[in-house]
């Protein structure tokens, strides 16, 4: 239901929006410490706290947060993709089939990256120097699909006149997206649970 008269539907709740840009924030201070290790270390745990915390929340969250919400079938990722390439793809009250897949690999990115960090530090490891170009080469990667994640946030908020990143913020979107929403563009992993 729309908030009193503003025209919006609350989508992202504060577990959500905490995860985000809490994870945000350690990722970006992961880079600037890399070779302070007694910083390092602590905010690659916090992060991978922050992800189990957030895999668990896809289970039992709010609607738009769980993984049956948003999590879709590789042909409906690469439908919605082509849509969005030719300026038609369909508003969606959570993520669409791109932003579902792309959170999905960054929770996945960044547990590989600490596990190989973590690895890099142990006595088994701590001078194989293949281990260490893993670390770094996937941290690297990872940052690459955040620049793809941005990009995307860009490219939907032009397309559907939305911005993507304020939602982040206030966990509310459009109202108008709601009909929408109603009836999704492919298959997804599950069925859509009732708005909660």
């Amino acid at each position: 239901m729309a908030g009193q008269g503003s025209g919006t539907v609350p989508v992202w709740d504060r577990f959500v929006r905490v995860f985000h840009w809490t994870t945000v924030t350690l990722f970006a201070l992961e880079f600037v410490t890399d070779r302070i290790q007694w910083i390092h270390q602590p905010l690659a745990y916090a992060i991978l706290v922050l992800v189990l915390a957030r895999v668990a929340w896809g289970f039992v969250g709010s609607r738009h947060a769980r993984f049956t919400d948003f999590v879709h079938r590789p042909r409906a990722v690469r439908a919605y993709l082509e849509d969005l390439r030719h300026g038609r793809a369909r508003r969606y009250l959570g993520h669409n089939p791109a932003g579902g897949a792309m959170v999905v690999a960054i929770l996945f990115m960044l547990v590989f990256v600490i596990a190989s960090g973590w690895l890099s530090v142990t006595p088994e490891f701590l001078h194989v120097e293949w281990m260490h170009h893993v670390h770094h080469i996937s941290a690297h990667l990872l940052l690459l699909m955040i620049f793809a994640h941005v990009a995307g946030v860009i490219w939907s908020s032009r397309l559907h006149r939305e911005n993507l990143v304020r939602a982040m913020i206030t966990g509310r979107k459009s109202a108008q997206v709601e009909a929408e929403d109603s009836t999704p563009a492919g298959p997804g992993i599950g069925a859509r649970g009732p708005a909660v």
